[in-house]
């Protein structure tokens, strides 16, 4: 199987290297590997570029999607201008970040899920964090769910759902597209992969009201809309977040804002989401 991945990087020059590192040394070589360098301005370019030289299927691109750090919409961009260099010949389209460290057998294990069921739409591991000279399950990790930093895509999946959304909440959309195709999402345990940076501690604070703006957009309603911002909240530690997350709802409810998702998905997504928590409380 084929298997193309596009590295959207920002500033990454203490991490790109030990990713690349990782990727060159799977089990399982990848066929193309486009990093896209977002408007760096440190040497982020210059040590891509040492890989690109080396490794005939490393490619760069350089682009200036945004200089601010907003989550969803930047990231998607950047991806969307590597994605653009690439043909049509791959099985399996990932898309990782520039900051973790991939065990050796992961794209092997991961192929090897999409050639198991051919029903499997997405396949992904877990990330891990370093805490105290330990590396431990970073904490707003769901066993059902892949992370936006290592998302892998069987070809036809990814065309069912159109691709990503260039907005904030695009990694739990994908998922619940999937689902609504008749995709399976496939998780391995075993696959611990490190994530050299936590996620999100760089956003810009503009976008504090994103995550709500992202819930209404996503068509969850009010009450999925409240559970799910207590719970993520939570996760992060921070109970403060809720209000955030729900000014954000109702600041995008009251300007219209635009849905990512049809009123047939979004009717699908309610429920699927009211019988994942039932199933959780039961």
């Amino acid at each position: 199987m084929n298997i193309y991945i596009i590295i959207p990087a920002h500033n990454e020059e203490r991490f790109i290297a030990k990713t690349l590192d990782s990727l060159t040394s799977q089990t399982l070589i990848p066929t193309k590997i486009v990093v896209v360098n977002d408007h760096s301005t440190d040497n982020t370019k210059g040590i891509i570029n040492e890989y690109v030289n080396t490794y005939d299927y490393i490619s760069i691109v350089d682009t200036y999607t945004s200089k601010n750090h907003m989550p969803g919409s930047k990231v998607i961009n950047a991806f969307y201008e590597g994605f653009k260099t690439l043909d049509t010949n791959y099985d399996i389209i990932c898309k990782f970040d520039a900051d973790l460290v991939f065990p050796p057998n992961y794209l092997a294990k991961i192929t090897h899920h999409f050639q198991e069921n051919d029903k499997t739409g997405m396949v992904g591991g877990f990330c891990y964090i370093e805490k105290n000279k330990k590396w431990v399950l970073e904490n707003l990790t769901s066993k059902d769910h892949i992370r936006g930093a290592l998302k892998a895509y069987r070809k036809t999946c990814f065309e069912d759902i159109k691709g990503l959304k260039p907005a904030m909440g695009w990694d739990t959309i994908d998922e619940l597209l999937a689902q609504y195709h008749n995709w399976e999402i496939k998780t391995d345990d075993t696959l611990h992969v490190k994530h050299l940076k936590p996620t999100g501690n760089k956003y810009n604070p503009k976008a504090k009201y994103k995550q709500g703006e992202a819930f209404y957009r996503m068509r969850y309603g009010f009450w999925i809309t409240l559970i799910a911002s207590v719970k993520l909240a939570l996760l992060k530690k921070q109970p403060s977040l809720i209000n955030n997350y729900l000014t954000g709802y109702y600041k995008a409810k009251a300007k219209k804002e635009t849905f990512l998702v049809s009123q047939k998905e979004g009717n699908f997504i309610r429920k699927l989401r009211w019988k994942k928590m039932k199933k959780k409380l039961l």
